[in-house]
């Protein structure tokens, strides 16, 4: 008979171990993975911006590149990292070591050498892999087998990643952008670090913690808003929100923190055992040295991305080959359990590739074709001729002709640097044009009011996230316990509309755009919630789908595999925005086209992807009684 124990059983947890009916542990969760999303997004929110306009200076296809290896890599590690904590490590301990490596790749990204870039990278890229699948494996444990408030439970740590990565952009990007690459870098490792003491810590000192960092975020939010309505109005629902979450999470760890052997391994000697009889070097000490010489690789790889596709085809392919071993050898129910897993990692895979073009292409188009001037007074026929005191330089100027010069995104980046460089007080200076004429080149554009920096954009899909997920727990529970709820395949299939249906409007916003080339942010701002909506029908629900339908004895090994079909997902995703390259290549003069020019560049790409979503998605529905007929009840309670 096979063996199905797993290194991380299901807990019996008491009835003073709950809080609001879910375990206590969740709420200590809930904010260690917050803060490890809120380090891990805050740099993605820089990452193309400090490839392209920071010192490596390099050209979108080329950091495109990078981007991809990097993103596909993140997610390729955590089914090593899942099989190790299964056999040797257990989730607790591969969680504080994976924290501790991004932790270092963070603090490495704040010095600007190549080398330092490199291997930072490559240390996120290893720390991930440890930390992201046993995180969420440990949620799965604290649940009995059938529990009808699972799902509830992977919604709310779901939340929590999600509200992490709206405070990122709204913190990270907004100071990285303003005041330096490193002070955004900088506040990501705080973050980690943050995470990182509240899992080890005990209950008395995580209440503590809890309380201090999220009073400090939202003391920071506010104090970036203190100046700027416009980011006063977004950062402060975030805020609060924060403040809830951690006043939630104080009173639930008055009753208890983390169940105790929550995460330990399966049989905590095997660590100390020597790796080959009779030789000297342990099976932990081998996982050590490993991982320092993976993290050598993984900085070698994302600097070559056509080797790094190769190694992920073959990769992928052993692991995809282990799990159909797996699966063919047992038996009828678990084995058509298991391909309704692999089927819906297929349709999960193209879900990731379209919606990560949003840290990449889609952040260069917020960048260079939105209009992110709000508050503003537009200019008209009837200024022509009058005098302005003063212009302020920022994305309004581009593709207009001002002065004796069409401004370049180029050139307002530049004049902007310079002022910040030459501010004597420390503070971003404004750098404007003193008494300019209006010409009829200007009609249209907008002058005052306030712009909001391209990486906040990034918080939107999150901060729509915190808003909608309860209401989607909610409505799951409603239609649940009307016998309405939808299964894991319908609900992947709608997630594909609508994500398809966020790059439509995209594509018809590109249509829309002004006599310079820029959109309308609202048009951003919409694609963004319908993703994220798509999302919430999706991410959640996958992650719990695995630790329904897996054998429990592989548990961490197939959602490692889970996140592997990740990896091909942001690999092909930079793969796709290679296709709206429209900037200078490394080694050239910088030079990146007016608005006018790229909008239907990146138009006509969305286009394509709203299609090829959208059809998925109707393809998957078709499916979806037979895979619901193979998962044997497992929705409904029915254990393994």
């Amino acid at each position: 008979m096979t063996d199905v124990r797993s290194p991380s059983p299901a807990l019996a947890l008491s009835p003073e171990a709950m809080f609001l009916g879910h375990p206590r542990g969740l709420f200590v969760l809930f904010f260690v993975e917050m803060w490890e999303r809120f380090s891990y997004y805050g740099m993605r929110a820089l990452l193309i911006f400090y490839m392209t306009k920071g010192f490596l200076q390099l050209g979108d296809t080329a950091a495109y590149g990078i981007y991809g290896a990097y993103t596909a890599l993140v997610y390729a590690t955590p089914f090593i990292g899942g099989m190790l904590a299964d056999r040797l490590l257990g989730p607790r301990r591969a969680v504080i070591l994976g924290g501790m490596l991004m932790a270092a790749g963070h603090l490495l990204m704040t010095i600007e050498e190549k080398t330092a870039f490199s291997v930072a990278l490559g240390l996120l890229i290893c720390g991930n892999g440890f930390f992201k699948p046993n995180i969420s494996t440990m949620i799965g444990s604290m649940y009995p087998a059938g529990s009808s408030k699972r799902d509830g439970g992977f919604t709310i740590f779901y939340m929590g990643i999600n509200l992490g990565a709206a405070m990122s952009p709204l913190i990270c990007g907004y100071v990285g952008e303003t005041f330096g690459w490193h002070w955004g870098f900088g506040l990501a490792t705080i973050g980690m670090l943050a995470g990182l003491m509240t899992f080890v810590a005990n209950r008395g000192l995580a209440q503590v913690l809890i309380g201090i960092t999220a009073l400090s975020a939202a003391g920071c939010m506010g104090w970036i808003g203190k100046s700027d309505l416009v980011m006063l109005a977004v950062n402060s629902p975030v805020g609060i929100a924060l403040l809830v979450a951690a006043f939630v999470a104080i009173a639930a760890l008055a009753g208890g923190s983390l169940p105790e052997g929550l995460g330990a391994p399966k049989d905590p000697a095997k660590i100390k055992e020597p790796l080959l009889p009779g030789f000297p070097l342990s099976k932990g000490a081998a996982i050590y040295l490993g991982t320092v010489l993976t993290t050598a690789l993984m900085a070698f790889l994302i600097q070559n991305k056509q080797i790094a596709g190769y190694l992920l085809m073959g990769f992928g392919g052993l692991a995809l080959l282990m799990l159909l071993v797996d699966a063919l050898r047992a038996a009828k129910v678990e084995r058509e359990r298991m391909f309704v897993v692999l089927i819906l990692m297929f349709f999960s895979m193209l879900f990731w590739a379209f919606f990560e073009q949003a840290g990449s292409s889609l952040n260069n188009f917020a960048d260079r074709n939105v209009d992110r001037i709000v508050g503003a007074r537009v200019l008209t026929e009837a200024d022509i001729g009058t005098e302005l005191p003063s212009v302020t330089i920022n994305s309004a100027l581009v593709g207009r002709k001002v002065g004796e010069k069409t401004w370049s995104l180029t050139d307002v980046e530049a004049a902007v640097k310079n002022a910040n460089e030459t501010s004597s007080d420390g503070t971003a200076a404004k750098a404007t044009l003193q008494k300019v004429t209006v010409s009829q080149e200007m009609v249209g554009m907008k002058v005052g009011g306030s712009e909001v920096k391209a990486s906040v954009f990034q918080a939107v899909n999150p901060v729509c996230i915190v808003l909608f997920g309860l209401a989607f727990t909610a409505l799951w529970a409603f239609l649940g316990s009307r016998g309405l709820d939808p299964n894991s395949s319908v609900k992947f299939s709608i997630a594909l509309m609508q994500l398809g249906l966020g790059f439509g409007v995209v594509w018809w916003g590109s249509h829309t755009c002004n006599n310079v080339g820029m959109v309308g942010v609202h048009w951003l701002v919409l694609a963004y919630m319908l993703h994220t909506t798509g999302e919430l029908c999706l991410s959640p629900v996958g992650l719990s789908m695995v630790t329904k339908l897996s054998p429990p004895r592989i548990v961490s090994t197939v959602m490692g595999a889970w996140f592997l079909a990740t990896a091909f997902s942001n690999f092909l995703a930079g793969m796709i925005a290679e296709l709206t390259g429209v900037g200078h290549e490394e080694g050239s003069v910088k030079v990146i086209p007016l608005p006018l020019e790229t909008v239907h560049v990146y138009g006509d790409v969305f286009q394509k992807i709203a299609i090829a979503s959208i059809a998925s998605g109707f393809v998957l529905l078709v499916l979806s009684p037979l895979l619901n007929k193979w998962m044997h009840g497992a929705e409904k309670g029915a254990g393994h």
